[in-house]
């Protein structure tokens, strides 16, 4: 029978394009993952806020806050690894969707934490996705990379616009209010 809803334990048909092996290795592993990918979440968001919402679910075995590969600073996403698939899925079931710091979380199962993936993959040094971003958002970090980059630019070059002081040369060997002779001209008194 078919359904128009879809089921709240299947993960995403999101695939890491890092990842080397086969589609069927990486649903095989998604079928055993005991660790969420949490996204969407803001640069405020403490660890202690995610174990507080994800511990609902099943024990944890320990948390991953994403970094900005450059600042290590937080940058909007984090691993869960919970000790057992089923507390996984269940809070892939029951949290997926929920509002934290204002702002509404995606999770997804993931094949499993490895060291280096807690740093963002932009050319930033954050989340590819806040590279491009157009619209300011305050929960991370204000406007997004490339449009921050061009805000700067655009509030230097106006700071040298009414900074620069408007200045004349005046000709060497000329006083101020004094008349100028040009060559071949004599200029009356």
């Amino acid at each position: 029978m078919a359904t128009l809803v879809q089921h709240l334990a299947a993960p995403s048909t999101y695939k890491d394009h890092q990842y080397k092996g086969s589609q069927q290795e990486w649903i095989d592993l998604l079928n055993q993952s005991c660790t969420l990918y949490v996204g969407n979440l803001s640069f405020y968001t403490t660890e202690e806020q995610i174990y507080e919402i994800f511990s609902k679910c099943g024990e944890i075995k320990r948390i991953i806050m994403g970094l900005d590969r450059v600042k290590k600073t937080p940058c909007g996403f984090c691993f869960v690894e919970y000790y057992t698939h089923e507390d996984a899925v269940d809070c892939m079931k029951y949290v997926n969707g929920t509002r934290v710091d204002e702002r509404v979380i995606r999770t997804d199962l993931d094949p499993g934490f490895r060291e280096g993936r807690q740093y963002g993959r932009g050319k930033s040094g954050g989340q590819v996705r806040d590279e491009y971003r157009q619209e300011f958002d305050p929960g991370r970090g204000g406007w997004g990379h490339l449009k921050a980059q061009e805000e700067a630019r655009r509030a230097a070059m106006e700071q040298q616009r009414t900074q620069a002081p408007l200045t004349h040369e005046v000709p060497a060997g000329t006083a101020m209010g004094a008349p100028l002779e040009m060559p071949g001209k004599h200029v009356a008194p």
